[in-house]
């Protein structure tokens, strides 16, 4: 049996993982992957990712993500909302009603990479998931198309890299999306890093230069971003760290205290950090 590059870079999406899935001891059941774009495509893709579920006739699951700061591109089969979607940046917390049968193969972009491959603003699919039509994006759908023929994730991986590795080299990533993505690498590995003048200067601009690289990319500003992340972080030590209180918690995620830490992640997930704490440890085996 041969393995494909897909197939190598491919790995499971695990529950003690920053990955913003709620309750994430489903994970397994969506059969949940990541698979590694190349380092070709490395300044438009950050992930690519896939699932697929087949769930009893009478079972409906709802599911909710706070998802990274990202524009998501998906080709979708079974009981979907369309066959390709286009997901923008979401103010609260991503959700979806899963039932019957079906799979998703998604291109997560990274800041840069909207402007790239299409034609879309950030702020035309923000807090929105709709059909990805040639009349909204003719060259997103064009791009979603082809990668919807491949046989299985490994394959659309696949064309995908080749495919945006060729649009790439026609077009490259702007100057103000690629201090966009250098950013909000910073902020996902620093989860301390401040905003404002403090983030400025480690990138040598102006706070101004940062706020429009975001807003240009994203749709939202340096603070937003960094509060979306820290919140991330929280839905997994929640999970992974059951026995820490809250306090602590607040003050190692640089909130002033436990009470702006609850608001923010009641706001975003819709219940409370002990609700979900209680709620997502109940789903775990054993």
């Amino acid at each position: 049996m041969t393995t494909s590059a897909g197939d190598e870079a491919r790995r499971p999406i695990v529950p003690d993982e920053r990955s913003g899935v709620l309750f994430p001891a489903r994970l397994e059941r969506f059969a949940a992957n990541w698979i590694a774009p190349n380092p070709s495509v490395s300044a438009v893709v950050d992930q690519y990712w896939h699932v697929s579920w087949d769930l009893d006739e009478d079972e409906r699951l709802t599911q909710r993500v706070i998802d990274l700061p990202a524009i998501t591109l998906t080709t979708e089969e079974g009981n979907v909302p369309a066959p390709l979607v286009v997901t923008g940046v979401h103010a609260r917390a991503w959700r979806r009603t899963i039932l019957g049968r079906g799979a998703v193969f998604a291109v997560r972009l990274r800041p840069a990479g909207l402007a790239v491959l299409g034609d879309l603003a950030p702020s035309s699919v923000a807090d929105s998931t709709v059909a990805l039509t040639p009349e909204l994006d003719a060259s997103l759908h064009e791009l979603m198309s082809s990668l919807a023929s491949a046989a299985d994730p490994a394959a659309k991986a696949q064309r995908a890299d080749h495919v945006i590795a060729g649009i790439v080299a026609r077009r490259s990533p702007t100057q103000s999306g690629l201090l966009a993505n250098a950013l909000l690498d910073e902020l996902r590995t620093r989860l301390h890093e401040r905003t404002g003048k403090a983030l400025a200067d480690h990138f040598h601009c102006s706070e101004r230069t940062i706020q429009r690289a975001f807003a240009e990319t994203l749709g939202r500003g340096p603070k937003w971003v960094s509060r979306r992340i820290r919140l991330q972080e929280l839905a997994r030590l929640l999970v992974a760290r059951p026995d820490d209180d809250l306090a602590f918690l607040a003050a190692e995620l640089n909130y002033a205290d436990h009470s702006h830490l609850t608001n923010d992640f009641r706001t975003v997930a819709g219940i409370s950090p002990d609700a979900y704490r209680r709620e997502a440890l109940s789903l775990l085996p054993g």
